[in-house]
C-alpha cells in the first residue's frame, strides 16, 4: 500500500453518511413530542410553570407559559428544518442514504440526548419546571423521566452503531 493510498478504515468512514442529520431530527422531534405531549395534551408542565409568579393557574402565568411554549416549539421547528436541509444538501452531493439502522438511531440518541440536557438544566438545575408540575414531590418524575432519556440516547446509539456496518456495504446497483 502506498503512503498516499487511504486505509479500508478512512474508505469506511468516507462512506458513512453524517450524523448531524439524524440528531438534529432526533432533538427537533424530540421537542415536539415533548411540548405537545407533556405540555398540551397532558397539560403536567409548561416552560416556567415552576417560576415564582408564573403559575399557569393565572392568566398572567398561562400568557408567559404560552409563549415560551411557543419559543420552544420555535426552536425544535428550526432543529428539524436544520436536520432536513443537511439531508437534502448531502443527497444533492450524490452522498449515500444512510440506513435506516443508522439513521434513526440517531434520531433516537439525539431525542434523548436532548430529553437529557433539558431535563438536567430545566428540572434540576434551573428548576423552572418539572415533568409533574402538578404534583407535590416532582423528583421522583425527573429521575425517571432522566432514566427513560438515558435509554433512549444508549438504545439510540446501539442502533446506529448496528447501521454502521449496513452503511459500510457497496451500494446496490439498479
Amino acid at each position: 500500500m502506498s503512503a498516499s493510498a487511504p486505509s479500508a478504515t478512512s474508505q469506511t468512514q468516507q462512506s458513512l453518511p453524517g450524523k448531524a442529520t439524524g440528531v438534529l431530527l432526533g432533538i427537533g422531534l424530540g421537542g415536539f413530542v415533548d411540548g405537545i405531549v407533556l405540555h398540551q395534551i397532558l397539560q403536567w408542565h409548561h416552560m416556567v410553570s415552576h417560576v415564582d409568579g408564573l403559575t399557569p393557574d393565572t392568566v398572567r402565568g398561562l400568557q408567559v407559559n404560552t409563549f415560551a411554549d411557543g419559543l420552544f416549539h420555535l426552536l425544535a421547528w428550526a432543529c428539524v428544518i436544520a436536520g432536513s436541509t443537511l439531508g437534502v444538501a448531502a443527497w444533492q452531493r450524490g452522498e449515500r442514504a444512510p440506513s435506516w439502522r443508522y439513521h434513526f438511531g440517531l434520531v433516537l440518541a439525539g431525542w434523548g440526548i436532548f430529553n437529557l440536557v433539558e431535563g438536567f438544566v430545566n428540572h434540576h438545575l434551573l428548576g423552572i419546571h418539572h415533568v409533574r408540575d402538578d404534583l407535590g414531590a416532582p423528583l421522583t418524575w425527573d429521575l425517571g423521566f432522566l432514566a427513560v432519556s438515558a435509554a433512549l440516547a444508549l438504545g439510540g446509539l446501539f442502533l446506529h452503531r448496528s447501521g454502521i456496518a449496513l452503511n459500510s456495504r457497496p451500494a446496490r446497483v439498479g
